[in-house]
């Protein structure tokens, strides 16, 4: 096992910037998710640390040892990638073995852990079948088995999970975080899925633009956006967002946000940190998670409710809950309530805002984040 660190990493394909002053520490037994949009550079940081690219700039470290001009061979690393990549003329023992043989590792010893991975994945049963003979998770699992009998310092994952329908996604999900928390080997996984993200990282990494813009634990990342792209991009729902203005009234502040008038709470840092910064008056970008609106009856309780009555414009049932698009005021906003709720367009129904967890946004081009109203 070793850290990975990546210091003021460029990556430029002639005029175009791929990664830009990129600093990363990824801590020993740590399982780190890069997320973002397509084109935001996840993956060229990935393939830098692999040694498939070279960095325009910068310096790349793992464990001690600085491996920026080294050979992708000579890095203690395994890569497990999207499609796979496994000898289709090859059985399932011989593409898990391929990588020892190459490193002339002795083949009872090569054998040895092969059978060790084969019965951690479920393989075992398997080994004399050709790719062409497996389900995608099974291929998937020939390709974990391939980078684990390696033993590695470092496993890296360039999107897995991407070509797996949506039952295996969730079972090759759980699958890598107990082969993780099994192993303990620091892992770069690489997604543009918030929901992997979210529930395989003991920390993600939201990247945009070839910048890193906010890292740290999952919940933390959630409930704390940096910034409103972290915020939007995190969580589903997506986060609702609504242009208004501070308004002072006495020592109450008021986020006006057209016809709706929506109260800060005195102890919200939001609050601290408008008063502090004398914004009243400036305008701002309200961001509230669909669900913070919830029906009256489904309400958090004790959270710092603000009532309002809306028309449901959308029904989208989910089973144990259904999300619902509102009309507040002509503002359109989604919830969440109860599933058990029929409800249908024109429907109006009381819904509760839990003004404790507003967030507040500049509205400046980094759009950074004024408020913490979700600390609990």
């Amino acid at each position: 096992m070793a850290q990975v660190a990546l210091r003021g990493i460029a990556k430029r394909f002639g005029a175009v910037t791929a990664i830009e002053g990129l600093d990363l520490t990824i801590e020993d037994g740590e399982f780190a998710v890069l997320v973002g949009p397509s084109g935001c550079g996840k993956s060229t940081a990935l393939r830098i640390i692999a040694g498939l690219e070279d960095p325009s700039e910068g310096q790349v470290m793992i464990g001690a040892s600085d491996v920026t001009a080294v050979r992708p061979k000579d890095r203690d690393i395994a890569m497990v990638f999207q499609d796979y990549a496994l000898y289709p003329h090859m059985t399932v023992f011989e593409n898990m073995a391929f990588g020892l043989i190459m490193r002339r590792v002795p083949r009872a010893q090569a054998e040895r852990a092969v059978r060790d991975a084969a019965d951690m994945l479920g393989l075992s049963t398997l080994l004399t079948r050709k790719p062409g003979e497996l389900s995608g998770g099974q291929r998937q699992r020939v390709a974990l088995g391939r980078a684990i009998v390696r033993k590695p310092a470092v496993f890296l994952f360039d999107e897995p999970l991407s070509n797996l329908d949506a039952a295996l996604r969730v079972e090759m999900r759980a699958e890598l975080s107990r082969l993780h928390n099994q192993l303990g080997v620091t892992s770069v996984f690489v997604t543009h899925d918030q929901v992997e993200a979210m529930t395989m990282g003991s920390r993600i990494v939201v990247m945009r633009d070839g910048r890193i813009q906010q890292s740290g634990p999952p919940l933390e990342v959630y409930h704390r956006p940096a910034n409103r792209f972290v915020a939007g991009f995190i969580g589903s729902p997506r986060m609702n967002f609504l242009p208004g203005r501070i308004v002072a009234e006495g020592d109450d502040l008021v986020v006006a946000c057209g016809p709706l008038r929506l109260p800060l709470p005195l102890d919200t840092p939001a609050h601290r940190a408008i008063r502090q910064g004398a914004l009243s008056g400036s305008t701002v970008t309200l961001g509230i998670r669909p669900g913070d609106i919830r029906d009256v009856a489904s309400a958090r309780p004790g959270s710092k409710q603000h009532r309002l009555t809306a028309e449901v414009i959308v029904v989208e049932p989910l089973g144990q809950e259904t999300h619902v698009h509102l009309s507040l005021g002509g503002i359109t906003m989604v919830g969440v309530v109860n599933g058990e709720m029929r409800l249908r367009p024109h429907d109006m129904i009381d819904v509760a805002l839990d003004l404790g967890r507003l967030h507040v946004f500049t509205t400046e081009s980094a759009e950074l984040r004024l408020d913490a109203g979700n600390d609990r």
